[in-house]
């Protein structure tokens, strides 16, 4: 019956020593030495070490260590900004500018000022500025709209005249969150 206990104690300490050197902790780090930057495979292993054994291993006090195997890098956010802006006199379904231009007829009852942005908001407002330039100027309209988008979008503003428009030269400029992003002059002649 000794014999047996002695082989029941023997097998526990045995199966103990395989399940804690699987998991890399049967040896502690030497507190002198820092975590290692990387590892590659060793040229004489003839198996891949089980999945549960890829641990990290903190460095020791006082020094410089790797980024724990457990941190996630992610992925940078793209800045919010204003890619193009397109003038036009009509749009599609999905508020682009069906032909781009930079000269209008007086008779045009409405002008789209169409404005691209690429990245990422939660917040942002964007401000169209109409001014007719002739004479001393005249502020025509300013319009503030607010974005929330996760990427690409498209802004569209609008100016109407149930009249003609006074023929002469136009500006509009785009602003995000009061900063000016955005200008385009153009004009308008009689039809």
């Amino acid at each position: 019956m000794t014999r047996s206990m002695y082989s029941v104690a023997l097998y526990g300490t045995l199966l103990t020593g395989l399940l804690l050197g699987g998991c890399g902790k049967n040896a502690p780090a030497p507190a002198s030495a820092p975590a290692p930057a990387s590892t590659a495979p060793a040229a004489t292993t003839s198996a891949p070490p089980p999945a549960a054994a890829s641990t990290a291993v903190p460095p020791a006090a006082g020094t410089v260590g790797a980024a724990s195997a457990t941190s996630v890098a992610t992925p940078p956010v793209a800045p919010f900004t204003v890619a193009k802006l397109t003038l036009g006199s009509a749009v599609n379904a999905e508020h682009q500018v069906l032909r781009a231009s930079d000269s209008f007829a007086t008779s045009d009852k409405t002008l789209y000022a169409t404005v691209a942005t690429e990245g990422s908001t939660q917040g942002a407002t964007l401000n169209a500025k109409w001014s007719y330039l002739e004479g001393e100027g005249q502020l025509v309209s300013s319009i503030s709209q607010s974005i929330a988008t996760d990427g690409p979008a498209i802004t569209t503003f609008k100016v109407q005249n149930p009249d003609l428009w006074p023929a002469g030269k136009y500006k509009v400029e785009i602003s995000l969150d009061g900063k000016p992003v955005a200008k385009q002059d153009f004009q308008i002649g009689k039809s």
